[in-house]
């Protein structure tokens, strides 16, 4: 018998995630050019589904939701992402360009910024509200997906179209669109993979050597 469907969506969720995570720890390990790894990869990602919604202890609830008293719900943003990955080391998908996923990072980090202080109490408004249905926060939903799409990149916006649809058909348990965008762990990852390329970008200035004297510096 199948749980609710609220459930239902969030339990799968954190399956796809997790089995992302799984994969994507354990792919980079093996040769890429050895012809079973996409096989083996694929044997990782359906093993690991099966054993999440196997049913253990007492209530026969399946690991996944015990998983996700610990998680609570993934935002459509963070299983996006997670499917984005799995389709390129299962079916060889493109992967996304370095720029576009550091601009999703930036956008993620900034948005998280802007509403977890104000949410947990920092400051008088609440930028939680924005969630119920505020035309400022679709508006700028709408410009910042332009803005990807102007340059070609499709991940974010079919983010934001893929949450907006999911918060119009209340698949899940809240009724917030930011739920829908954003959860802790996403936000995380994202500060974590800002920081990794900033201090990429400061080590590789660090590493350049000083122009000669008298010679001017190129580009």
């Amino acid at each position: 018998m199948l749980p609710p469907l609220t459930d239902f969506v969030a339990l799968l969720g954190i399956s796809l995630v997790l089995c992302a995570g799984v994969v994507h720890l354990l792919a980079p390990g093996m040769p890429r050019r050895w012809p079973g790894q996409r096989n083996w990869a694929r044997w990782i990602a359906v093993i690991g589904l099966v054993l999440l919604w196997c049913p253990i202890g007492p209530l026969r609830l399946p690991v996944v939701a015990y998983v996700r008293g610990i998680s609570s719900d993934l935002s459509i943003t963070l299983v996006l992402l997670a499917c984005v990955g799995l389709g390129q080391r299962l079916f060889d998908w493109p992967a996304i360009v370095k720029n576009e996923r550091l601009a999703l990072s930036g956008v993620v980090v900034a948005a998280a910024v802007f509403l977890y202080p104000m949410a947990l109490g920092l400051g008088d408004w609440d930028s939680y509200r924005l969630g119920w249905g505020e035309p400022a926060m679709l508006a700028a939903l709408g410009v910042v997906s332009f803005w990807f799409l102007r340059r070609g990149w499709l991940v974010l916006p079919a983010a934001v179209a893929l949450a907006l649809l999911a918060w119009v058909a209340g698949v899940f348990e809240s009724t917030n669109l930011w739920d829908y965008l954003l959860d802790p762990w996403l936000s995380v990852a994202a500060i974590f993979q800002c920081g990794v390329a900033a201090w990429q970008k400061l080590a590789l200035r660090l590493k350049r050597p000083a122009p000669e004297p008298g010679r001017p510096v190129q580009g």
